[in-house]
């Protein structure tokens, strides 16, 4: 990570607005006339505390030897090969172990070291698998970056209202920035034992910048503002002080938002598409890069606003949409929305959202119904550690909600807040800090024309994808873990059978294994499409097997997708290990060896079915698109009693898939043993006590109890994708509070808020199959 030349505070002390730039109040717009200086570095010299306390005790990723790689390496290609390629496999890793395999691994091993005494590298496959993300030429939508769909919160004025609910998720999300700016923010674990926290230094201030060769990433540790891109236009405000407290309160934020919608529908959606300059993070890399350095070279105003734009903190994006289905709700948080309109005498222009958007930077979505997402640049940080940051805003608005209602019963806050800031608003010394300010960029007609072929191509893309969500209610993680079966391996076998039946084959498979546990850990991968997989399907589709031995199949390869899964967390993975030999023979200029071009290795990461589990109560959905052509990317949440899936293709039917899934569950319920029922007698209620009182407590018993046992526990998923568990007694409440029932009380709210930061148990993780 690099931090940029200059970096711009917004509303610094001697002027925060530049000329490329327009200060805005509630009333009216006026030329802003003072040029943004670089501030001087204020970040204290890095001195571990809280947050990264836990780095130095964490171990280094291990590097497995070559035999131990090699002998696991058939099993994971078994069942995409034939018997006359599985043979020629054989030789090929017979003629890799003999001839170039050694060397290579004893130059790998001399790389890390060098690493490890020269601090420069976190694991022998962290440069390799950071140049993965940020050298391909392909945009990033669809491609890479993935999004979250949040559920919409206890708050129904806020959940409705797009304003107070960008206003809401705003200000939770500038505290996570402040507190994690101090250092102050809880370090994940697992079970007692620290995670990385190593990818939360690019969570905020961070961007994709687009380069020639290869992008970067730059990172704005000074970072103090926040840019709001609404109708294709541009705005910025101070966040944080110097110092790194709160410069805003939540109602500064909404009355900063109304500013700015009212200034930014004084352009018509005609004028605004014709200079959507977001969209330009839609092209392919080089592409964007030559745009963007026509941009800078045209005027020094653009290459201020454009650092202003990289340095910002994160974009809060304002949608002029409201999505009619959940499916769409997906779409739009993945790619946005496509809706041509033209005026008289004029051509078509775009007035869907898929402008309104810089794909390059964290962003957080709001539509205009109050529906709210995220979509992030994924080059830096993975789906664990976006989770967190929503998972912890979230739960503070659920706790800030639970605050306003007690407010009137005790002098004092009964609950405290999930994120600890301190608010020192800006307005208390200078009125002026909270007025937001117009980014204005000088465009010549080159710049103009690209974008006008960059919304012209990235319809194509949307045209050209299709969006399906499936949300299976027959049964969840409860029935599965029931039934002593692991419901990640379970659900992973549902997505490669429903493939088998309706295609007839088996295909590769990729879902991602969460490496924090090491330091500096990302990924490893985890391969489904397992021989004991391969036959599995094979004995579904034979109508004259049993339903017992079906279910024998089933849960053979469901332990044998645990076992896996438990292996690569172990650090004994072999996919990353392969691919840091292929790049340690690249680096040193040695001819790639044939084993790394042979049809057993090519076809494994040809992922046509790109996975991963990723899942909290804060989460109505999560996804992403597929990672080949003729791929599907399929993002599930495991419920109590539910499973989510977000699936996505391009000119395949996903529509037909997902169907075919469906059935798929219902099948592979149907071998499973039910639940038994349970009854209340009424005898057992306490007097006066509704059934409703009586459900919630029982569910929270179990919650807190032995629920929390099950994927994590009997199958050995930490660091697989498998979620954190997401509690039915946490669904009921929130599902309480939405239906404005007499039952709910603040204290359930501050409980349901402590769901969703709970860290006790392993969260889902989302790396684009590479």
């Amino acid at each position: 990570m690099t931090s940029r030349d200059a970096t711009y505070t917004a509303g610094s002390e001697g002027g925060g607005c530049t000329d490329s730039s327009q200060q805005l109040s509630s009333s009216s717009l006026s030329q802003g006339s003072s040029s943004a200086e670089s501030v001087a570095s204020i970040r204290k010299a890095i001195t571990p505390g809280s947050t990264y306390a836990g780095q130095s005790s964490l171990p280094r990723l291990p590097i497995p030897t070559l035999e131990e790689t090699l002998d696991r390496f058939p099993a994971v290609v078994t069942a995409i090969l034939n018997k006359e390629d599985m043979k020629k496999c054989l030789e090929e890793i017979r003629m890799f172990l003999e001839t170039d395999g050694p060397a290579l691994q004893q130059l790998l091993i001399d790389y890390d070291q060098r690493g490890r005494e020269e601090g420069r590298v976190g694991s022998f496959v962290e440069e390799f698998w950071t140049d993965a993300y940020l050298t391909p030429d392909s945009s990033v939508v669809m491609n890479l970056n993935p999004f979250f769909v949040l559920e919409d919160g206890p708050d129904t004025m806020k959940a409705t209202s797009q304003s107070r609910r960008a206003a809401s998720l705003c200000f939770s999300a500038i505290k996570f920035a402040s507190s994690l700016k101090n250092e102050a923010i809880v370090p994940d674990s697992f079970r007692g034992k620290p995670l990385c926290m190593d990818q939360f230094r690019a969570l905020f201030g961070a961007c994709r910048v687009p380069e020639v060769d290869k992008d970067t990433v730059a990172v704005n540790p000074e970072s103090t503002h926040v840019v709001v891109l609404e109708n294709n236009q541009f705005y910025f405000f101070q966040a944080l002080n110097p110092d790194g407290s709160v410069a805003v309160n939540e109602d500064d934020i909404l009355e900063i938002l109304t500013a700015i919608k009212s200034d930014a529908s004084q352009v018509s959606p005609e004028l605004s598409s014709r200079n959507a300059l977001g969209v330009l993070t839609t092209l392919s890399r080089r592409e964007w890069a030559v745009a963007r350095d026509i941009i800078v070279s045209h005027s020094p105003n653009n290459e201020t606003s454009l650092d202003i734009v990289d340095g910002a903190l994160f974009v809060l994006v304002i949608d002029n949409v409201a999505p009619n289905s959940i499916s769409e709700a997906a779409a739009n948080m993945l790619h946005g929305t496509y809706n041509l309109r033209s005026e008289e005498h004029s051509i078509e222009y775009q007035s869907g959202s898929c402008c309104n958007r810089w794909y390059d930077k964290l962003q957080i979505i709001v539509c205009q119904d109050g529906r709210a997402g995220i979509n992030f640049e994924h080059s830096a940080i993975d789906g664990h550690t976006a989770l967190r940051l929503v998972s912890d805003i979230f739960a503070d608005n659920v706790i800030s909600f639970a605050q306003s209602i007690t407010k009137t019963i005790y002098s004092d806050s009964k609950f405290p807040s999930v994120i600890q800031a301190d608010v020192r608003r800006a307005t208390d010394g200078n009125s002026a800090l909270s007025i937001p300010r117009k980014l204005n960029f000088d465009l010549p007609q080159s710049v103009l024309d690209k974008i006008y072929f960059a919304e012209t191509a990235m319809g194509d893309e949307i045209v050209a994808s299709d969006t399906f969500v499936l949300e299976f209610d027959g049964f969840g993680k409860t029935m599965i873990v029931h039934n002593n079966l692991s419901p990640d391996s379970f659900v992973q076998l549902s997505i490669q059978l429903a493939y088998f039946r309706l295609y007839g084959k088996n295909v590769s498979q990729y879902e991602p294994v969460l490496m924090k546990s090491f330091y500096h850990g990302r990924t490893e991968a985890m391969r489904a499409a397992t021989e004991m997989a391969s036959k599995f399907c094979k004995l579904w589709l034979n109508h004259a097997a049993t339903k017992r031995e079906k279910l024998e199949a089933l849960r053979a390869a469901t332990e044998h997708h645990s076992a896996g899964i438990k292996l690569s967390a172990s650090g004994k993975g072999l996919e990353r290990h392969l691919f840091a030999l292929m790049k340690i023979a690249e680096k040193n200029d040695i001819p790639t060896p044939d084993f790394f071009s042979s049809k057993a290795y090519t076809k494994l990461n040809h992922t046509v079915l790109s996975t991963s589990n990723c899942g909290n109560p804060c989460l109505r959905l999560f996804g992403f698109g597929p990672v080949v052509q003729d791929g599907f990317g399929i993002g599930y949440i495991i419920r109590d009693n539910g499973i989510q899936y977000s699936i996505s293709s391009k000119h395949r039917q996903t529509k037909r898939y997902a169907s075919t899934l469906k059935k798929t569950l219902i099948d592979m319920g149907n071998m499973l043993q039910p639940l038994s029922s349970v009854t209340v007698a009424c005898d057992h209620l306490r007097p006066n006590a509704s059934v409703s009182e009586a459900e919630y407590c029982d569910a929270y018993g179990d919650t807190f109890g032995e629920s929390h046992k099950g994927a994590g526990d009997n199958s050995g998923n930490f660091g697989s994708s498998s979620s954190p568990t997401t509690s039915s007694a946490g669904r009921q409440t929130l599902a309480r509070v939405l239906q404005r029932q007499p039952s709910v009380r603040a204290s359930e709210l501050c409980r349901y808020g402590q769901l969703l930061t709970s860290s006790d148990s392993p969260v889902g993780e989302e790396d684009r199959g590479k």
